[in-house]
């Protein structure tokens, strides 16, 4: 959703970023609004700092029996906040623009790197990693960039205070100067545990989602074998390792938060009764005495910004340290360093670790039983052959082809392939002007009796994996699809293997004329697809 409504590039990242390299990039993709938050933040944080010392100013002007003095401290109180009003709501315009940002340009480069890194993607990682990390994580990370405006106006404004404090009493500038410093260090003792327990709940997260995952994608085979107690305890169990850790999460940020009023706290009660006491000595007004006792109030934003700032780059570090992870997998396949085109029309495909050679422009079937799956995947340049072997599209090697090039002129369509969820005509939208049209796909594929059976016909929405029509209209389905895309080279694994043999044979002559002059490879041990094959390859050697 926020890639669909804000223009966020994928971030330009060093070879191997580390977690901290992460977050720096995040926040140069967007400096220019980083350094606008952080000047709105000082303009929002200053008159907090000195209203107090306005206000003070208006009581020792009321205790001199000064109207026009009294007024004109009102109005610049005013004046005040307006200032903050005003500059308030445009930093939290800015912030919120960060938080989009940071979260945002986090989930389109992970989406990039892991279109790229493809099937390579499930060897290294868990569909709960990736759950988490699109979920929770980018959210860490766009808190960590948020918080900059608040942060840096709070710090400045503490230093004017201090200023103001040192000029008017050193001993209570020296007192805020040291006490506030040292109450932030005093803190700094509870973020270590925080940040272990927040990786600890982040790693327990990553499994109960991984484990919540693998339940829906196999609930019917659960439902099968009577298996939904044992899943359901293991679940719950997952689920309540997760809620412990989130106590222990909970039980140090409370920590944190306590620590956050108090010691910033006894600050303000040391200043407060050092004021107090001058005031008795008749060293500082009355007047003064209120600015002293708002201004130690005050004191309390800049611990509560600087806690705030720890604790978001505490959880933006666990985030980023789980992005980087992620984006250190590497794809199986790599592209060519000097990619080769490939010669327009119809291919020849060549495997010769199989000896397969498939003509341009004619059907040929191959029954090699199990081990056609490999040797499809070789074809389509989803494995690379073994060593010393190679494979030839249209002459060249498929691995000096760019992978974008190979996987738009060459298409495999496996039988087991996802249905996405979605409306159906954009998913059978046609690949090429002018070539197959949804309703050719939808004939050859013997599926259009499938689309009149739905009620918005060619715009009803399917669900994810098409679980609303069974395993041989999904089958005819994904057919349809493949035949769209209207491929130089077509790669089939199995098209017709949940279909009645009627069927088989009305779908084998419309895909074969549908196809004619079109290299179309079909993996199959039906003789009905042997039947209208221009070739047919198996074990013992080529039919034609």
């Amino acid at each position: 959703m926020l890639s669909a409504t804000y223009p966020f590039p994928p971030l330009r990242l060093p070879v191997r970023p580390t977690a901290s390299r992460f977050l720096l990039a995040v926040f140069r993709a967007r400096l220019g609004t980083v350094l606008s938050a952080a000047a709105i933040g000082v303009v929002w944080a200053l008159p907090g700092a000195l209203m107090p010392l306005v206000i003070g100013q208006g009581i020792s002007a009321v205790g001199a029996h000064d109207g026009a003095a009294v007024g004109r401290w009102a109005l610049v109180a005013a004046a005040l906040g307006v200032a903050q009003t005003l500059s308030g709501t445009w930093l939290h315009f800015l912030n919120y623009g960060q938080w989009l940002h940071g979260a945002g340009s986090t989930q389109r480069t992970v989406s990039a790197h892991t279109t790229r890194v493809g099937a390579a993607l499930r060897e290294h990682t868990t569909t709960g990693n990736l759950v988490a990390i699109s979920t929770t994580d980018i959210n860490h990370i766009g808190n960590t960039v948020e918080m900059t405006g608040r942060t840096f106006g709070s710090l400045l404004a503490f230093v004017v205070v201090a200023v103001w404090l040192i000029s008017t009493s050193p001993l209570l500038g020296v007192v805020a100067l040291v006490g506030v410093p040292l109450a932030v260090l005093g803190i700094g003792p509870l973020l270590a545990p925080l940040q272990k327990r927040k990786a600890q709940q982040r790693e327990q997260r990553g499994d109960v989602n991984a484990l919540g995952a693998d339940i829906v994608s196999g609930l019917r085979i659960l439902r099968g074998i009577g298996g939904e107690r044992r899943f359901f305890a293991r679940f719950r169990e997952t689920s309540q390792r997760v809620r412990r850790a989130g106590i222990e999460v909970g039980r140090a940020e409370a920590w944190l938060a306590a620590a956050e009023i108090a010691l910033p706290g006894l600050v303000t009660v040391v200043i407060t009764w050092l004021g107090a006491r001058l005031a008795v000595a008749g060293e500082i007004g009355l007047g003064q005495l209120v600015a002293f006792y708002g201004v130690s109030a005050f004191l309390i934003w800049p611990v509560t910004a600087a806690t705030e700032a720890v604790g978001s780059i505490t959880s933006g570090l666990v985030a980023a340290r789980k992005v980087v992870a992620l984006l250190a997998i590497r794809p199986k396949l790599a592209d060519p360093e000097t990619p080769v085109p490939l010669p327009e029309g119809p291919l020849e495909l060549v495997d010769t670790e199989s000896g397969i050679r498939v003509p341009a422009g004619r059907l040929t079937v191959v029954d090699l039983g199990a081990d056609g799956e490999a040797v499809a995947d070789r074809l389509a340049r989803f494995a690379d052959p073994a060593e010393g072997e190679e494979v030839l599209a249209g002459g060249v090697r498929a691995d000096h082809v760019a992978l974008a090039e190979l996987r738009q002129r060459i298409v495999y369509a496996h039988n087991q392939d996802i249905w996405f969820s979605g409306v159906l005509r954009e998913q059978l939208a046609p690949a090429r002007p002018g070539g197959v049209s949804i309703t050719e796909a939808l004939y050859a594929a013997d599926a259009d009796d499938i689309v009149e059976a739905l009620p918005n016909g060619v715009d009803e929405v399917i669900g994810e994996r098409g679980r609303e029509v069974s395993g041989g209209q999904r089958q005819r389905l994904n057919l349809a699809r493949a035949l769209a895309t209207d491929a130089d080279v077509l790669v089939l694994d199995e098209p017709t293997s949940a279909v009645d043999a009627h069927t088989e044979a009305r779908i084998t002559e419309r895909v074969a004329a549908l196809r004619h002059g079109k290299t179309t490879v079909v993996f199959s041990q039906s003789p009905l697809w042997t039947h209208v094959a221009d070739e047919v390859f198996t074990a013992k050697g080529v039919t034609v």
